[in-house]
């Protein structure tokens, strides 16, 4: 039987905190928490009462129960939240006045998936389905009874993508649709891959949401601007090669604040922005020209008071997730001094933020900040989602690449790591690739690693976000070249402590980091193991399975005559260089990186004779989520790294 880690119980059965919403009046704060569900096979939102002022216990929000989710306030203080609560139409939108029971306020034959409130006369956007041939919802909602009635799930695709990252797509299409008084419009489809990203203006007149790229413009989306009472569309932005998303207006509603995005291309570094757009000129200006970072992930906040300027937002930074404020003049100001923060709100006279910080060494907490200090601590207030003390200490790791850029990574030293005794590494490079070690992780968490033993570094290589475009175009040649000079170079400069064993070492890696995993076994035999977790094994069936094709083939071009990048990137290309035992991880239902991805590397390890484990949760997707799987997950990637970095006897995991 495999021991598990101390630390993997709490890390599975503690509360999470996932979200935050302020009332417009500032007196109340209400936070998402996901909990163990009934069977402890999953996780389900609660709704909690935060005390703004940090005195008062947190407590569950009266009237409200397990699976209410996605709260935000109405205008005049009634508390909005999503839920199913036994609705055999899918789950509702319902309202809950403050000492009043909850009572649904919008419906949708097959649910609604996301809403949005605005305006003093209680205006609704929300974002549900509309079959082919339905006009409205009664005559969807037919369509959905006849398709059920006849046991039909086909779906006929004529000039439309198949697929998105949580699966199939379609036959229904996200629309937008705006609920006053008692009657709803229909404001536009928001393609078949839409999200629900969208806003409505402080007066409720106008409805803001993103329509997803289409397939002859897959690189470019398009923001609309609607009249929230006809539904007839006012206003699109939308420029070739870009992206925009999370919508949010100002106080005012003069301006639209988007996020926009520039992805990679074969010539062009990605990029990211926030741009404001004009609801009646139709300009679009940059608000951060200057910002060598980016201002993601998360939605930038306006100000609250009608008039100014200023906003905030979250972006990556050097290992951190700061806040930023944006003076009306465009000056940027780092209100943080160290984190990961996320999910902003701004009190009503725009003095204060409530947030939610977590770290490498911390979940997600409810805080307080000054709206104006830079680089300041936060005031935490009481709300679920504590673990224990992490096992073991966080530090830093620098060096120098050798085209003189400055590279950095986090290094976790378990306890009792010292020059008489020094730990094993395992080097654990994160997914992305644009993205970083910054915050909090619930699925490869470098503690329950450090609580095995094993020391964990966390390397930033290329293509990482929040060290300036300078990072991203180091690598614009591909993927598998610069990022692995950066990790090996972390690598070897996080050997030279006295308290790590050189001897013993691993590499992990999820998504991105699965890849990067994957060609590492290609170009050495310096660690004992290696886990590669959703990671691409030949790039060129990659490029044609994936739901994101188009996106790999602006950045590796045609793989019918432009090769380069595809004989210099694929691991697979390389196979007789095999050697270092390796685990493989898969979820059956992964759309990014489809499962055949895995099954071919795992075809080529056994024909070579190279040991090899494959763990394949059948139902899982790129991600493996359920409480149970980690569990195991965890059993299996630790009795692994046992075997080959420790030499200790292979422990098959019980259940398994």
């Amino acid at each position: 039987m495999v021991d598990a880690p101390a630390f993997l119980r709490p890390f599975l059965t503690e509360p999470r905190l996932s979200g935050l919403t302020l009332a417009p009046d500032g007196t109340r704060l209400v936070a998402t928490v996901d909990v163990l569900d009934e069977q402890g096979a999953g996780y389900v939102p609660e709704l909690w009462e935060v005390d703004p002022s940090g005195e008062r216990e947190a407590r569950p929000v009266a009237g409200t129960a397990q699976g209410d989710a996605a709260p935000a306030f109405a205008a005049d203080g009634t508390l909005l939240f999503r839920s199913d609560r036994g609705e055999s139409d899918g789950p509702a939108v319902w309202a809950l006045s403050r000492g009043g029971e909850p009572e649904p306020v919008a419906r949708h034959p097959g649910g609604i998936s996301a809403f949005a409130a605005g305006g003093p006369s209680g205006t609704l956007a929300y974002t549900a389905a509309l079959l082919p041939g339905a006009v409205d919802a009664e005559s969807h909602g037919e369509l959905l009874e006849a398709r059920r009635r006849a046991k039909l799930s086909a779906i006929l695709y004529e000039d439309t993508e198949t697929r998105g990252y949580g699966g199939d797509l379609g036959p229904a299409e996200p629309h937008t649709f705006v609920q006053r008084a008692d009657a709803s419009v229909d404001a536009g489809g928001q393609g078949l891959a839409g999200e629900g990203d969208m806003a409505l203006s402080p007066d409720g007149t106008t409805v803001a949401y993103t329509r997803a790229p289409s397939f002859d413009a897959p690189d470019t989306n398009v923001a609309v601007l609607a009249d929230a009472t006809s539904g007839t569309e006012r206003r699109t932005f939308s420029r070739p090669g870009y992206q925009y998303y999370r919508p949010a207006f100002t106080a005012d509603g003069s301006a639209l604040i988007c996020e926009r995005q520039r992805e990679q291309t074969y010539d062009t570094a990605w990029e990211v922005t926030l741009v404001a757009l004009d609801p009646d000129t139709g300009a679009e200006t940059d608000l951060l020209p200057d910002f060598d970072n980016w201002p993601w992930p998360g939605r930038a906040v306006p100000s609250p008071v009608p008039g100014d300027a200023t906003l905030w937002f979250t972006g990556d930074e050097q290992g951190h997730t700061p806040v930023f404020r944006r003076e009306p003049d465009g000056t940027i100001t780092r209100l943080t001094a160290s984190g990961a923060y996320s999910t902003l709100c701004v009190s009503p006279d725009g003095n204060t933020l409530y947030a939610l910080r977590g770290h490498i060494d911390s979940p997600s907490r409810v805080v307080r900040l000054d709206a104006t200090e830079p680089d300041q601590q936060p005031v935490y207030l009481k709300a679920p989602g504590a673990l224990p003390e992490v096992p073991g200490t966080l530090t830093e790791v620098h060096t120098v690449a050798d085209d003189g850029c400055p590279l950095r990574g986090w290094l976790v030293l378990p306890e009792g790591a010292s020059a008489e005794r020094p730990a094993p590494l395992v080097v654990m490079v994160h997914g992305g690739p644009q993205g970083s070690w910054s915050g909090w992780s619930w699925l490869w968490n470098p503690w329950l690693f450090a609580d095995r033993g094993y020391a964990v570094l966390l390397p930033d290589p290329a293509l990482s976000s929040g060290y300036g475009q300078r990072m991203q175009e180091r690598s614009l040649d591909g993927y598998g070249g610069r990022p692995y000079d950066d990790v090996i170079a972390l690598t070897d400069t996080a050997l030279a402590r006295a308290d790590l064993d050189a001897t013993r070492t691993a590499l992990a890696g999820w998504s991105y980091g699965g890849y990067l995993a994957n060609r590492t076994a290609t170009r050495t035999d310096r660690f004992r193991a290696i886990v590669s977790h959703a990671g691409i094994w030949n790039v060129d069936t990659f490029q044609t399975d994936t739901y994101m094709h188009a996106y790999y083939r602006k950045i590796y071009g045609d793989p019918r005559g432009e090769r380069e990048r595809y004989d210099a990137d694929s691991p697979h290309r390389d196979a007789a260089k095999l050697s270092t035992p390796m685990l493989l991880v898969h979820g059956g239902q992964d759309s990014p990186v489809p499962l055949a991805q895995s099954r071919a590397l795992h075809h080529e390890l056994l024909r070579r004779g190279v040991p090899v484990k494959f763990l394949l949760f059948q139902d899982e997707g790129h991600w493996i989520g359920a409480p149970n799987h980690v569990h195991v997950l965890y059993e299996t990637v630790l009795a692994f790294l046992d075997q080959y970095v420790l030499g200790q006897e292979w422990r098959r995991p019980e259940l398994l």
